[in-house]
Parts: structure tokens; C-alpha cells; sequence
């Protein structure tokens, strides 16, 4: 990507040049719409990989001997601590969770975080990622018990059980899979992300069709590039129904017959509406019932049944988890992961105060 540097005194200020010729089909992203913040990320991992010693923070983007861009560079993703005069450490935090059975129990955030991490593991996950979930869920976790007072074992962003229920499932590397977890949570012990000084909602998903979207509801989701996604094996999933599957779940006769017609689509491409011969069925509710993996759809008429061709796996809100570990391997910590897709939001440390 960059064929050459230079760093240069001006002032008492270091300043990196970075070189790039326009042969490059890359360097056009950058010197055009390329953020921000992919910008610092491919810059901090050129650094890392080239062992440059560089003290200062203002990078220059030449392209073919003229500067494009100028920006500015945190080698460390700051992280603001909170004086507090509770403890919010996880093994002392008490949480409330309401289990499935509408059972109530109390057990420390720590115990509670584990049990979450392990429900919505997907393979390889860096530890990086890991530690990345861990302050969303935390986050979540806080922003539950300060409002409600309690959180629900399951609920639209993950779901909690006790980590013991996994045994089976994570063996015979059970022991080895809880080790990794319970470091993630302790190296990120009383961390949480806030947006204007309020708890976000943990928005996090597999992959997505190569972007991140935005929500006008919650104004710290942003847009971000995240083509790694695009060769996720979880990209493409093909789901085939039975007319007579089909009937039985929406309630009503389907048959080879019956019309399938897309109503409304996002502008990013997501299916929003669609009518079933002369019903109109919202299409988060289509992929909730046939346990589609996205509304990012397309619909195939066979004569026996019809085929859901998905792109992605989840909402495209926040945290690709496909994209994180791909940010992961090439440097990046869990800060500079949950800066990437939510770069609006600030990472925060409760810290106990300490008695007068």
C-alpha cells in the first residue's frame, strides 16, 4: 500500500509522510472517501509492521509527490476513567436476571458476562474480540440494572446461561474456552461504552453485505466499510420451504400459485415489506419466523417450494464480529476494534473512589 515514508522535525513535532503512487487502485480510496478512521487503522498497522519509530501523531497522505490529506493518529484508544463511589468491579457488581422460566437469580456481573460470551461464540474468535463483547454486554449489563433493576436471560441482543450448561458443547476444549473468557472479562474489568455520557445498546452481528449501518434511532451507529464480510463462509445461506411449511407458519393456504412480491427495500438493500398472495408481512417478522439469518433476501419460486437465498448474518448494526477478528489479526486491540465501528462512542473505566 504505502511504498515509502519519511518522518519529518517541523517545529518541536515529528510528522509522518506516508507514499503512495496512483497505480495503486487503493490509493484512490484513500485520497478520496476512504474515513477517517480506516485511514489511522491502515496507518497504525504499517507502523506496528514496519517497526517505525514514530513519537508524534500528525500523518501527511502523498499521492505522486502532493499531499491529499492530513489526519491524526492515537497509537492507544484512550480510555476514560470514572471515579465512582461504588464498586463496579465484576466480581463484586450484583446483577438480577430473569431466566427463561421467569425464575429470578443473583449472581456477579463477572459469573454473568461468562455465560453471555459463551452463548454467542462463533469459531476462531480472537481474544480481542472477546474483549470487545465483553465491554458491550457489560455495558448493557449496567445500563439494565440502572433502569429496570433486572436483565432478561434472553433478549434481542444475546442470551445468558450459566457457563457450565456449555461443557458438552465446548468439549474437549471446555477448560481452555472459559480460561480465554474469563481473561477477556478480567482485562476489561469495570469497562463500558457510552455515547454523550449514556450507556449504548450492544449491537453486534456475524457479518454484513460488506458495510455497517446506520440507525437514525441510535445516533452512535455509523456506517463503516467492513469488506472482509464479503468472504465470510456466513455470507451466503440458502434456505429452502415447503408450500405447506410455509401455510402452516403464516396461517394461511400458500401453494405454487400464491405471488411472492418484495414491497419496500431499504436504501442498503434490506427487505422491509413483502406481500404473500394478498397478505403483507413486515420482513423482520418474515426472517424471525423462518429463522433467516438476514433481510438482506432474495426469494426463488420453485414448484414444490421456494428458496431464501441471505446475504450476511444479523442486522448490520454495530460490531461485524467477522470484521473484528479480521482487525484483530492485523493489530488492532478490542479499543481500536470498538472505535472502528462505533467512532462515535467513548470507552469508560469505573474506577472506585477511595475513602476519604
Amino acid at each position: 500500500m504505502f511504498y515509502r515514508y519519511e518522518i519529518k522535525n517541523i517545529g518541536n513535532e515529528e510528522v509522518l509522510y506516508l507514499f503512495l503512487t496512483m497505480n495503486y487502485e487503493f490509493s484512490k480510496e484513500l485520497g478520496s472517501n476512504s474515513s477517517d478512521s480506516e485511514l489511522r487503522r491502515r496507518t497504525n498497522n504499517f507502523i506496528k509492521n514496519n517497526h517505525i519509530e514514530f513519537n508524534g501523531n500528525k500523518v501527511y497522505l502523498v499521492i505522486d509527490n502532493v499531499i491529499v490529506k492530513a489526519f491524526q493518529i492515537s497509537k492507544d484508544q484512550k480510555i476514560d476513567s470514572l471515579p465512582n463511589k461504588k464498586s463496579y468491579d465484576d466480581l463484586e457488581f450484583m446483577v438480577t436476571v430473569q431466566l427463561d422460566d421467569s425464575s429470578i437469580v443473583e449472581i456477579n456481573l463477572r459469573d454473568y458476562l461468562l455465560g453471555a460470551l459463551a452463548t454467542n461464540m462463533v469459531p476462531n474468535l480472537s481474544i480481542e474480540v472477546l474483549k470487545a463483547m465483553a465491554v458491550l454486554y457489560r455495558t448493557y449489563a449496567y445500563k439494565q440494572m440502572a433502569e429496570y433493576q433486572v436483565i432478561k436471560a434472553t433478549n434481542e441482543f444475546f442470551s445468558y446461561k450459566p457457563i457450565e450448561y456449555y461443557k458438552i458443547a465446548f468439549a474437549p476444549e471446555y477448560d481452555a474456552v472459559v480460561a480465554t473468557i474469563k481473561e477477556a472479562i478480567k482485562q476489561t474489568n469495570s469497562m463500558f461504552a457510552s455515547y454523550e455520557k449514556a450507556y449504548i445498546l450492544p449491537f453486534i452481528h456475524v457479518c454484513n453485505h460488506g458495510r455497517t449501518l446506520e440507525d437514525s434511532r441510535y445516533p452512535y451507529l455509523s456506517s463503516v466499510s467492513s469488506l472482509w464480510d464479503s468472504s465470510s463462509p456466513f455470507y451466503v445461506d440458502t434456505a429452502n420451504f415447503s408450500y405447506s411449511f410455509l401455510s402452516k407458519i403464516f396461517h394461511f393456504n400458500i401453494d405454487k400459485d400464491t405471488s411472492f412480491q418484495i414491497l419496500e427495500v431499504s436504501p442498503y438493500g434490506k427487505v422491509l415489506k413483502l406481500k404473500i398472495g394478498n397478505s403483507t408481512i413486515d420482513g423482520k417478522k418474515f426472517m424471525n419466523l423462518l429463522h433467516l439469518k438476514s433481510q438482506f433476501l432474495s426469494i426463488i419460486i420453485n414448484n414444490q417450494s421456494i428458496s431464501v437465498v441471505t446475504h450476511g448474518w444479523g442486522d448490520a448494526l454495530g460490531l461485524s464480529l467477522y470484521g473484528a477478528c479480521h482487525l484483530a489479526e492485523n493489530g488492532c486491540s478490542f479499543a481500536n476494534i470498538l472505535n472502528y465501528y462505533f467512532p462515535k462512542i467513548t470507552i469508560c473505566k469505573y474506577i472506585k473512589e477511595l475513602s476519604s
